[in-house]
């Protein structure tokens, strides 16, 4: 494992937001969606390809307050473009997402 500093962990927004809208996305190399997130005012509206599939349906994800990556270049998946990282796990099953246990704001900083 390779130690980061402090400093360098501090310039990563991890931001929560909530799951606004989910579209299949056939294009992609591997089964995933297309994800809109509301990271509130200051952020606004995000979107990112997700490899999410398996253990999440279109519908549940709606509403779903998630942590994400904002403050990363976009990056070019097939026909798209990701705006931001949502974050999880891998397990055996697929990704777990990584999400908040009670209702936040949108936006919030994780410390």
């Amino acid at each position: 494992m390779n130690e980061t500093s402090r400093k360098d962990f501090e310039s990563i927004e991890l931001r929560s937001g909530t799951i606004i809208d989910v579209q299949d996305f056939p294009e992609a190399h591997n089964p995933s969606y297309k994800v809109w997130v509301d990271f509130w005012e200051e952020i606004g509206i995000k979107k990112t390809s997700a490899q999410i599939t398996e253990l999440y349906t279109k519908e549940e994800l709606i509403g779903k307050q998630i942590i994400g990556v904002v403050n990363l270049p976009p990056k070019q998946i097939a026909n798209f473009i990701s705006e931001f990282l949502l974050t999880g796990f891998h397990t055996n099953d697929g990704v777990v997402l990584v999400s908040v246990d009670k209702k936040i704001d949108n936006g919030n900083k994780l410390l």
